[in-house]
């Protein structure tokens, strides 16, 4: 099973940015479609989509809340997916987690969580 390693997180102010990284210790493409994700959770809150992305950067989708402000791209020469934050407020203060290994479509795995590997998650908090 792929083991990912996210890393980023921190604390910063309204409107701030932060660049968050999934690390795998194998490429995406050697796992089914080659499907990677991000998610993020708040305390008392269920897990929720934020990002996903197919091998090669695409196809893209980006969650409501966090369209226009948020982004996702993969670099497969360093087996990782990386989720890009500007203009962040409180509501985006979350413990954030991406995922792989689908064995459906990209958009199948990501709308209902159904990955075979998850990270350990790194803690994004943003002050007003």
């Amino acid at each position: 099973q792929v083991q990912l390693t996210e890393s980023g997180g921190g604390s910063v102010e309204t409107g701030g940015s932060l660049l968050l990284s999934c690390a795998a210790t194998t490429p995406a493409w050697k796992y089914a479609n080659g499907c990677m994700g991000w998610f993020r959770q708040a305390p008392g809150k269920e897990r929720e989509g934020v990002a996903r992305s197919g091998l090669g950067g695409g196809p893209t989708s980006i969650a409501d809340a966090v369209k226009g402000r948020f982004s996702v791209s993969q670099d497969s020469a360093k087996n990782t997916l990386y989720l890009h934050m500007t203009n962040l407020n409180p509501n985006d203060t979350a413990m954030y987690y991406c995922a792989s290994d689908c064995d459906y479509s990209c958009d199948y795995c990501y709308t209902h969580g159904l990955y075979n590997a998850w990270g350990q998650g790194t803690q994004v908090t943003v002050s007003s």
